[in-house]
């Protein structure tokens, strides 16, 4: 009997061991060739799959060498922030497919498939997040389905238009204390130089606050500390391939990222239980966005629970400032290298508030800024890539796209492709939105700084509004221009950052 026993035990053990080996094997390498055979027979090219890495290992080599030196301004920056793509895109042209690890990215740059993938978000979801990435944030950019759709209704009230506009006192605010601040350097020196990065990050982040929380920049201080070296940190995870269950092994990065979340999740619970309490003692929510998210999650049958009021806080906390940060720092930049369009806008700053406190409406009316910020949302996109998953064979024009392989949309090769934005497309002209947008792309989907069809970005208002109000205030007060400190050399964390600050001399607008 105890000898059957052991036999059957040893059975069961072995039976679990080849099946694990036979999902592994399959997962490191039958899976991923056969991919890239179904993939080659619809003629679409590649460099052959490596063991378990893919690209990724030569991919890290090219950003490491890349990201060691700046380039000049008028440098094209695509082989700086992609060089494995840009080079495999030269190498295999378009049609083409890279490596995440054992998963093949189909590059996808044809308007119309782009149209139809942002269109079926779910026949094309977004790929499943590295769990120490989620870490970050795992608010509503990373839901799917019910989820995302129930989360979307809860959320969109706050970003409505008439609530934008009572948001307008909190970024004039911000915005007037940085001015003051630059002011007063500028009266005392008659011109002075400032990291513009570093002084728009925490106008960014004070707005967030004040906006978000309705406290002020000091409060939320910690937080975007933590989430700063969060971001670090995921995107180093990013940059390996993820092995199931590895964030349970007790690494130094894995109990760091762990425990910045812990802290992140304890200082935002101390803010939304005081809020709660507050609101059920009968007080008013509130029209920062905290109080409209727990006003509307009050009126749904099944709302959102604690934790994830949590994770949504923390999405508008990171998503919320990095994104108006990098479009008005590259604008200052962009603006500093065309003095004629800053002039421009300066101009019809002034025209339309004078010395005056810009309003909702003046903001609405600014065209030149508004073709300006979309010039630079185009040159110099947030996010560079937007990624989706094909979790069953689907038809996306003339390709049968097998399950399991991913797509790859870059936002900056697409924004930046001659075929769709004529030669010029590397050359900063306003002028080609003069029209608008639908004009300028010409109605095809080539433009998407914050995503498109139902998945773009709800905070996309919101973060234009904030933009037109800081540049109309610093427009009004001071002309600027680079320093000859300044090395040009844009980053990808998460967002397009500048890797070494923009240094900028102020003087004081006659």
């Amino acid at each position: 009997m105890g000898v059957s026993m052991q036999s059957i035990a040893l059975a069961t053990v072995l039976a679990v061991l080849t099946t694990w080996a036979w999902r592994a094997v399959n997962w490191v390498w039958l899976r991923p060739k056969r991919l890239e055979r179904l993939l080659r027979q619809q003629g679409l090219s590649g460099k052959s799959y490596t063991f378990l890495v893919g690209d990724l290992k030569e991919n890290l080599r090219m950003l490491k060498e890349a990201k060691s030196k700046p380039i000049a301004v008028s440098d094209d920056i695509k082989p700086r922030l992609l060089p494995f793509l840009h080079q495999s895109f030269q190498t295999y042209g378009k049609y083409s497919f890279t490596w995440m690890g054992p998963t093949p990215r189909v590059n996808i740059t044809n308007p119309e498939q782009i149209k139809e993938v942002f269109s079926k978000i779910y026949d094309y979801p977004k790929p499943a997040s590295n769990p120490l990435v989620k870490l970050l944030a795992d608010g509503l950019a990373n839901h799917e389905g019910e989820k995302w759709a129930r989360h979307r209704k809860i959320i969109n009230p706050a970003f409505h238009m008439e609530k934008l506009k009572l948001m307008l006192p909190a970024f004039y605010l911000s915005c007037t204390e940085m001015v003051d601040r630059w002011e007063k350097s500028v009266l005392e020196e008659r011109s002075c130089e400032v990291d513009a990065w570093v002084d728009l990050q925490n106008l960014t982040r004070d707005v967030i606050s004040r906006t978000a929380f309705g406290s002020s920049f000091e409060e939320g201080k910690r937080i975007f500390e933590l989430q700063e070296e969060q971001a670090l940190l995921a995107i180093k995870a990013l940059q390996s391939v993820y092995i199931p269950g590895w964030r349970f092994v007790p690494t130094k990065m894995n109990r760091r990222m762990k425990n910045i979340n812990k802290e992140v999740q304890a200082v935002l619970m101390d803010i939304i239980r005081r809020r709660v309490k507050a609101i059920s003692a009968g007080d008013a929510a509130g029209d920062d966005l905290l109080g409209l998210l727990l006003e509307s999650n009050m009126k749904e049958n099944v709302g959102m629970s604690l934790h994830d009021v949590i994770e949504e806080c923390k999405l508008f906390y990171f998503a919320g400032q990095e994104t108006t940060s990098v479009l008005l720092v590259w604008t200052m930049v962009l603006l500093s290298v065309h003095p004629d369009w800053q002039a421009r806008a300066r101009e019809e700053v002034l025209k339309t508030f004078g010395s005056r406190k810009p309003d909702f409406d003046g903001l609405s009316h600014l065209k030149i800024v508004t073709m300006i910020l979309n010039e630079v949302l185009r040159l110099y996109p947030p996010a560079i890539v937007m990624a989706r998953k094909v979790p069953k064979e689907t038809k996306l024009g003339k390709l049968t796209l097998p399950a399991g392989v991913q797509l790859s949309m870059s936002t900056l090769l697409i924004h930046h492709d001659k075929e769709l934005w004529g030669e010029d497309a590397e050359e900063f002209k306003p002028e080609r939105f003069a029209e608008g947008v639908s004009n300028a792309t010409k109605n095809q989907v080539c433009f998407f700084p914050f995503g498109w069809g139902p998945r773009t970005c709800v905070g996309q208002n919101f973060a234009m509004i904030e933009a037109k109000m800081a540049l109309a205030m610093i427009l009004q007060q001071f002309t600027f221009e680079l320093s000859p400190s300044y090395a040009h050399a844009p980053l990808t964390i998460f967002t397009l950052q500048p890797q070494y600050g923009v240094q900028v001399i102020l003087h004081k607008a006659n």
